[in-house]
């Protein structure tokens, strides 16, 4: 499997514990690096560019770091509702706006990746759309209270109790949703 990077030590530059285990589960071995990156994009990038912009930044973090026998692999994830960039959820009142905004609704989950060694780099971002059920508040407390989604864009894990109960349909992958497009990035992989 994947014998093109016989060759390559990969690196997964992320803190998620979802992508680390997603990338364990695809059979690859891989250390984990991590350096802080101010996730900040410029204004008129479209919903699509912001995730592979970010994740390009977070790659270029280790630029200068990346020797030849080395990929990096960098992501991120935004959900989109109406033009509307949810990240993380800043506190638990900005959570509790994100779930309601999304509450019966259709929205976007995208995420960028970037693959970097030193001579190339390829980024993707790929796109599916989640329907939620309309939310009570109750449920809307209950999970931001038991369940602290405050490390995940939109304010929710569709692997979580919330994803259980309240989403009813998606389009798309729904290890994007999760937070790493596990079949592309393979894909990707195979072609690096």
């Amino acid at each position: 499997m994947l014998n093109n990077l016989k060759d390559y030590q990969l690196i997964l530059a992320s803190q998620s514990p979802r992508r680390h285990q997603m990338l364990k589960e695809l059979g690859l071995s891989f250390e984990l690096k991590t350096k802080d990156v101010e996730e900040v994009y410029p204004d008129g990038l479209t919903p699509e560019e912001i995730p592979v912009y970010l994740a390009e930044l977070k790659g270029k973090a280790f630029k200068e770091d990346v020797v030849s026998n080395e990929l990096v692999i960098t992501a991120d994830t935004i959900v989109c509702i109406d033009d509307w960039i949810l990240g993380k959820p800043k506190d638990r009142n900005d959570a509790v706006k994100m779930l309601r905004a999304l509450s019966g609704r259709a929205h976007q989950v995208i995420s960028g990746v970037c693959l970097m060694s030193k001579e190339k780099k390829v980024s993707f971002a790929t796109t599916t759309n989640v329907h939620f059920k309309i939310l009570s508040e109750e449920e809307i407390n209950y999970y931001i209270d038991n369940y602290k989604p405050f490390d995940k864009a939109g304010a929710y894990g569709i692997q979580e109790w919330i994803g259980f109960i309240g989403i009813d349909g998606i389009e798309g992958s729904y290890f994007n949703v999760v937070g790493l497009p596990i079949q592309r990035l393979y894909q990707e992989l195979s072609e690096f």
